[in-house]
């Protein structure tokens, strides 16, 4: 099964070309800034040349669908659908904060994961997961909220990604044992993710697919500007 995915949620961009049954792994990732639309699609041409795969030779399209940055999740959706409408392929949307939990699970063995952006405006994004059967669980939906406000069901979590750097008081907020925050919502974690989905049908076209915002004020107050607040 071929799969393309991309994922522009934080400030790198994430691009695999995998092969789900084993074959072979492309994964590109950079650093991204403000800078996401000009850089995914060189990335997403080469990881496709270093496959060797043309669009049309790919099984589905995958992205990570949010939350995360605003602009980020806007243009990987944008990016993932004009690809699978050019090839007529399916798409498959990933929560970031589920491809956290994988990542986090991949490279740290953490089998119960709290994941967190940082979602400006003194707000994080969190969600937490339980691995069970091979596949991860959702405990607790993707919220935002103020890091004082987060109220998880206390357990020996492992606590991934950037809200943890942001806000270290977090992790003692949630009962974190340890924590990873520089774990990111790859294209790796989000291959593996898709792969079953994909294999189950569970996959839409491109013109159903959607962000998931979480929070969805994309606007800041005069005041709020003046203050340097950033969405």
């Amino acid at each position: 099964m071929k799969l393309l995915a991309i994922d522009t949620s934080t400030d790198w961009i994430s691009v695999a070309a995998a092969d789900a049954d084993g074959g072979r792994d492309i994964v590109l990732e950079a650093p991204a800034s403000n800078a996401h639309s000009e850089h995914v699609m060189p990335l997403v041409h080469r990881a496709l040349g270093e496959a060797g795969w043309r669009l049309g030779d790919l099984d589905a399209i995958a992205f990570g669908a949010g939350p995360g940055a605003f602009t980020g999740v806007r243009i990987a959706c944008a990016v993932a659908q004009g690809l699978a409408l050019g090839a007529g392929l399916p798409l498959v949307a990933i929560g970031t904060l589920e491809a956290i939990a994988e990542s986090a699970w991949r490279q740290h063995g953490g089998e119960r994961v709290v994941a967190a952006l940082d979602a400006r405006m003194q707000e994080v994004y969190v969600a937490a997961y339980a691995r069970e059967g091979g596949a991860w669980r959702e405990v607790v939906a993707p919220f935002v909220a103020r890091p004082d406000d987060v109220d998880l069901p206390r357990d020996a979590w492992l606590g991934a990604g950037d809200g943890f750097a942001r806000y270290p008081a977090l992790a003692q907020c949630v009962g974190a044992s340890r924590v990873h925050a520089d774990v990111r919502p790859g294209a790796r974690a989000i291959v593996a993710l898709a792969a079953p989905r994909v294999a189950a049908g569970d996959v839409v076209a491109a013109h159903d697919a959607h962000p998931v915002y979480v929070r969805h004020r994309v606007a800041l107050t005069l005041a709020e500007r003046e203050a340097g607040v950033h969405l």
